[in-house]
């Protein structure tokens, strides 16, 4: 039987971090998460993603490594406010390992991308089903006019070319 699950906002997070740096943590509560996913016989058969995140929100909670790294100065915050994505497909390679594709917009540009779909399972809690997925990618921050850099004095380490995106998904039924 195939049972559709949708995403549960307030229990999804995305984690969006550089070498050197975490740079923000934004949390579904204050973010918009769309989606579901199809799962027969305890493994996806389809899903469907779309999430949107407020960069800008003055609740986002900001974890900083590098001091002189700021949201503002790599993401222009104030002009470009949201981050978002939208799947376009779903490919399912075996139980555990799925990629989504879709599209990214950061800055107002938008690209193609391939995420890591991974199913982490179904769990019981407070009598309700939850279907936790999370979703990872890189992308190179160029692609995507994220070209500020900044050098940490003590060390001298210049910012890596890649952003990785963790997308923690809660769905219930």
């Amino acid at each position: 039987m195939k049972t559709k699950w949708t995403v549960d906002s307030s229990q999804s997070d995305v984690l969006i971090k550089m070498r050197h740096s975490i740079i923000a943590y934004l949390a579904g509560s204050i973010n918009k998460f769309n989606g579901h996913i199809d799962i027969k016989n305890n493994e996806i058969e389809d899903a469907s993603i779309e999430f949107s995140l407020d960069v800008n929100h003055k609740d986002t909670k900001l974890e900083q490594i590098d001091t002189h790294l700021k949201m503002n100065d790599l993401f222009d915050v104030n002009e470009y406010p949201i981050i978002s994505f939208k799947s376009t497909s779903f490919e399912k390679v075996n139980k555990n390992i799925n990629f989504l594709k879709g599209n990214l917009t950061i800055k107002n540009i938008t690209k193609a991308v391939e995420l890591d779909a991974e199913f982490i399972g179904i769990n019981a809690y407070n009598g309700d089903q939850k279907a936790g997925f999370e979703i990872t990618g890189k992308i190179n921050r160029k692609d995507f006019g994220l070209t500020f850099n900044s050098f940490n004095q003590t060390s001298g380490l210049a910012l890596g070319q890649d952003i990785k995106l963790i997308a923690n998904l809660e769905f219930t039924v």
